[in-house]
């Protein structure tokens, strides 16, 4: 049962940083005008706070301190060699199950 909670809770995780790509996408292509956003953790952290990541993680958490979290996770994806084949949401997602 444990092992179906866990997966369960990464894939709301996946779920809700899919949603916010998504999101995150309109906003560079409207407000933005297509130009890159070089602050997307912050844009990212606020969203994922603002729908309930909270209540995924089983605890508050600041836009600040997981916007800091998602910098440090990208890092991480960016330099695995090969590039992973996994999407960028499933492995932040299961970072932060595990981590936070």
């Amino acid at each position: 049962m444990e092992d179906r909670t866990a997966n369960d809770r990464i894939e709301s995780l996946r779920a809700l940083f899919a949603r916010a790509g998504e999101a995150h996408h309109v906003f560079e292509t409207t407000e933005l005008k297509g130009v890159y956003d070089q602050d997307w953790p912050s844009w990212y952290a606020a969203y994922a706070v603002g729908n309930g990541i909270g209540a995924l993680i089983g605890r508050e958490i600041t836009a600040d301190e997981l916007a800091k979290y998602l910098a440090s996770s990208n890092a991480a994806f960016e330099a695995i060699e090969p590039q992973p084949t996994e999407p960028w949401a499933t492995y932040t997602a299961r970072r932060v199950a595990a981590e936070l």
